[in-house]
């Protein structure tokens, strides 16, 4: 007799805030993929968040939880209710996946126990545009798929996964007791990189051109730019201290997106507030010369915003 194929339960874990019509739609959209997984898991922060009858008519059984403000808090909370679980699929309210996206990181994973994290090939990212609807994200990703040039092979070890479609082998983070970093706060800028960089230390962090989708940047319920400014510059500096994150890659980071901002504030982007982004640099920088600056220091430009 043949032995029978192996499996591996896997969670979908998706933190959101403020973006029930886009839950109405992205949910049901997984309950179409060709491998289901074994349970969608939500972090909402508050009842109005969630659409009404979410989950009505779904094959796959969803779980919904309120936690509290930050990123990093509610991907924590999907992590503790996933004791179960061998895989969490970690994705944005906003990805949408190809329809074997699930089955590819089952697949992956089974045949590579060495990796540790693996992240997908985005192949349209909305989040540099004004936005994609759901309804044009889903048309595209169908268009995309039938384009043989969207269907290489390839498996590459990269610097972090990437948090809008990020998958944890939770064996790991149990046994080494790795967690997302509370001490970023709000919309938590770079915490999927503090993750995979601690993650690193047990396992390959890969990037997967089999596990395809589209993000598509929705821009309702993200952080104002000021907030946003503050963390581009204090959360870098807050990982190279840690040593999560070299300096030279933080600074690079840093400047980049200050320089970005001063131009970008000439002629803004509609969808950016560029202004209120160099202004969030402004205020972080200058708590860095008085040396001040935290992550944490970003409640404060909260409070004054």
């Amino acid at each position: 007799m043949c032995e029978p194929k192996q499996r591996l339960k896997i969670a979908v874990g998706i933190p959101s805030t403020g973006r029930a019509n886009i839950l109405a739609e992205m949910v049901p959209l997984i309950d179409q993929q060709s491998r289901l997984p074994d349970q969608i898991i939500i972090s909402t922060l508050k009842p109005s968040d969630l659409p009404e009858n979410l989950g009505e008519g779904l094959s796959t059984p969803l779980q919904l939880m309120q936690s509290t403000s930050g990123l990093a808090k509610q991907r924590n909370d999907i992590i503790k209710v996933s004791a179960d679980f061998d895989l969490l699929l970690f994705l944005d309210d906003d990805f949408l996946m190809a329809p074997d996206y699930v089955a590819e990181v089952e697949k992956l994973f089974l045949e590579h126990d060495d990796i540790v994290i693996s992240t997908g090939n985005v192949l349209v990212d909305g989040i540099g545009t004004p936005g994609i609807q759901v309804k044009e994200g889903a048309v595209l990703l169908k268009a995309l798929l039938a384009d043989p040039a969207s269907h290489p092979d390839g498996l590459k070890e990269v610097y972090n996964g990437y948090g809008c479609n990020m998958t944890v082998r939770l064996d790991m983070i149990r046994r080494n007791n790795i967690w997302f970093d509370e001490n970023l706060p709000l919309y938590c800028w770079l915490e999927d990189v503090d993750l995979s960089r601690l993650a690193a230390k047990h396992g390959r962090i890969v990037k997967s051109n089999k596990q395809r989708g589209i993000h598509l940047g929705v821009k309702s319920g993200r952080t104002s730019g000021i907030k946003l400014g503050y963390s581009q510059i204090a959360n870098p500096y807050y990982l190279a201290r840690k040593g999560t994150m070299v300096f030279s890659k933080a600074l690079a980071m840093a400047s980049r997106n200050l320089i970005a901002n001063i131009v970008g504030s000439i002629s803004p982007e509609a969808w950016i507030d560029r202004k209120g982004r160099l202004k969030g640099n402004g205020l972080a920088l200058f708590d860095l010369l008085r040396g001040r600056i935290s992550p944490s220091g970003v409640l404060d430009v909260e409070k004054a915003d």
